[in-house]
C-alpha cells in the first residue's frame, strides 16, 4: 500500500470517527473534538467541510455555547451506528414487522433487509437472543416468527429458491418456490412467490409455513404480476368459491374506509363510483355485504345474482309486513358493521 492510500484511509477514518461523535452529543466545542481525534482544530475545520460535501448539515457558531452542531438536513444521509445501536435498532424493527404494527410492516422489511446486509456476524447471536424475548399484543397483523420474515426477505434479496411447509387438504406439504416479495395486509403478512411444482403465481400466508429454508442456488426473476394487487384480490375473492363484481355509486375512499383490504378489493371509476370484488362461501352473503354499505349499486358479475336480489326483497318484505312502518330509516355505514372477517 503506497503512503497516498495509507493517507487517504486515515483521512476517512477520522471523518467517520468526526461524524461518531456529532451523533453522540448536541454541541461540541472545537478544541474539544480536535483533543479527542488527536488532531488541530485547523483539521477538524477541514474534516467538517469534508461532511458537508457528503450531504451532512454541520452548523458552527461562534462564541461563548458555540460550537459544531449535527443538524437537520433535506436528505437522510448515513447514520453510524455503535454495536449497542445497530443490535436495539434491529430488534425494534423485527418487533414493528413481525408483530402487530401493520402500518409500520413494510418499511421495517425494508430497513431490515438493508441492516442485514451490513449487520456483523458477531452482532447476529445477541440480535437473535434478544428479538425472541419480544413479544406484541392486541389486535392487528397476526404474528410471525421475525426469523422467518427475515429468511424470506432474504430469499427476496438474493433471488435464491425458498422451501418450506404448507397446509394441503389434511395434510402437509413440502413446497418449493421463488421468492417474488413480502407482502403485509391489514392482519397478515404474505408471500407473493412462483410455484415451481405449481408452474404458476401463488401467494402464501407466512404463519402458516412451517420449515422455512433457502437454497443456495439463484435464479433468474420472471416477470411478475403487482404484487400486493395479486395478494389482496387473492386474500378477498379468489380463496373463496363464489366471487362477485358490483358497480358501487360512492367514491373509492369513502368504500375503502368501509370495508378492510382483506374484504374486499376496491377500485376507483371515476370520482364518484367504484368497482368493488369480493368473495364469500355464499353469493347471498356477499350481496347482503354489498348491501349494508348503504349505497347505491349494480351488479357486474355473476348474472344469477339479479334473481337472488328479488328473492332477498320478497323475503325481507315478508319479514316486514305484519309491522308497522315506521319513518325511513338509513342503513348504518359504519366499519365495524361492515366487516366481515
Amino acid at each position: 500500500m503506497g503512503v497516498a492510500d495509507s493517507d487517504e484511509r486515515g483521512t476517512t477514518e477520522r471523518v467517520l470517527s468526526l461524524l461518531g461523535l456529532l451523533q453522540q452529543r448536541r454541541v461540541w466545542a472545537g478544541p474539544e473534538l480536535a483533543d479527542r481525534l488527536g488532531v488541530t482544530p485547523r483539521t477538524v475545520r477541514r474534516d467538517v467541510e469534508r461532511l458537508r460535501t457528503l450531504g451532512y448539515p454541520v452548523h458552527a457558531d461562534r462564541g461563548v455555547g458555540g460550537g459544531y452542531q449535527l443538524g437537520p438536513g433535506q436528505d437522510l444521509p448515513p447514520l453510524l451506528l455503535d454495536d449497542e445501536e445497530a443490535i436495539a435498532t434491529v430488534v425494534s424493527l423485527l418487533a414493528g414487522a413481525g408483530g402487530a404494527v401493520a402500518s409500520a410492516g413494510d418499511a421495517a422489511m425494508r430497513a431490515l433487509t438493508k441492516l442485514d446486509r451490513v449487520l456483523p456476524t458477531r452482532l447476529r447471536n445477541e440480535v437473535s437472543a434478544l428479538a425472541g424475548s419480544v413479544e406484541s399484543f392486541g389486535g392487528g397483523r397476526t404474528p410471525v416468527d421475525p426469523e422467518v420474515l427475515m429468511t424470506l426477505a432474504r430469499a427476496c434479496r438474493d433471488e435464491v429458491e425458498a422451501d418450506f411447509g404448507y397446509p394441503s387438504g389434511n395434510e402437509v406439504r413440502r413446497r418449493r418456490v421463488e421468492p417474488y416479495r413480502l407482502v403485509a395486509s391489514d392482519r397478515r403478512w404474505y408471500l407473493l412467490a412462483y410455484d415451481l411444482e405449481r408452474d404458476n403465481w401463488r401467494s402464501f400466508r407466512v404463519d402458516r409455513m412451517t420449515a422455512v429454508s433457502t437454497r443456495t442456488w439463484r435464479f433468474t426473476p420472471r416477470a411478475a404480476p403487482d404484487a400486493a394487487s395479486y395478494v389482496q384480490e387473492g386474500v378477498a375473492s379468489r380463496v373463496y368459491p363464489h366471487r362477485a363484481r358490483f358497480l358501487v355509486h360512492a367514491p373509492a375512499a369513502t368504500v375503502r374506509a368501509q370495508v378492510p383490504a382483506s374484504a374486499a378489493v376496491v377500485r376507483p371509476r371515476g370520482s364518484d363510483s367504484c368497482e368493488v370484488l369480493s368473495g364469500a362461501g355464499s353469493l347471498d352473503f356477499v350481496l347482503m355485504h354489498v348491501l349494508l354499505l348503504g349505497h347505491d349499486f349494480e351488479i357486474l358479475d355473476p348474472p344469477e345474482l339479479g334473481p337472488r336480489c328479488h328473492t332477498l326483497a320478497k323475503r325481507l318484505l315478508s319479514a316486514g309486513a305484519s309491522l308497522p312502518r315506521p319513518e325511513s330509516t338509513p342503513i348504518s355505514t359504519s366499519p365495524e358493521e361492515t366487516t366481515t372477517q
